[in-house]
C-alpha cells in the first residue's frame, strides 16, 4: 500500500484539529455546568465546596486558554491545505475531501 499523499495528510490534520476543537467546546460546556451546579448547591457536609468551586474555575480558565493556539493551528493547517490544493496534484477524491475539511474548519471558526 503506498504511503498517503501530502494532501491526504494535510486533510486529516485539519479534520483532527477541528474534532479536537469540538471536543474542547463540549468539555468547556460540561465544566461550566458543573460549576453552576456547585454554585447553586447550598453547601456540603465536608466543607470543601469553596475548594471545588475554585478547582472548577481553574479548569475552565485552562480550557479557555486552549482555544487561541488551537484556532491558530487550525488556520495554519487550512492555509497549508489550500496551498496544496492550488498546486493541483491531488486526485478528484482527495480534492473533495480537502474542500470538505476546509469548509468544516471555516464553519467551526464561526
Amino acid at each position: 500500500m503506498p504511503p498517503p499523499s501530502q494532501i491526504a495528510i494535510a486533510t486529516s490534520s485539519v479534520t483532527r484539529l477541528v474534532k479536537e476543537e469540538v471536543s474542547y467546546h463540549k468539555e468547556l460546556a460540561s465544566q461550566e455546568a458543573r460549576l453552576e451546579k456547585l454554585l447553586k448547591s447550598e453547601g456540603d457536609e465536608d466543607g470543601n465546596r469553596e475548594f471545588l468551586v475554585k478547582q472548577e474555575k481553574t479548569a475552565i480558565e485552562e480550557t479557555r486558554a486552549v482555544f487561541p493556539p488551537l484556532r491558530q493551528r487550525i488556520t495554519d493547517a487550512v492555509h497549508k491545505l489550500e496551498d496544496q490544493l492550488e498546486a493541483g496534484t491531488a486526485s478528484e477524491a482527495e480534492t473533495e475531501k480537502a474542500k470538505t475539511a476546509i469548509e468544516s474548519a471555516k464553519e467551526a471558526d464561526k
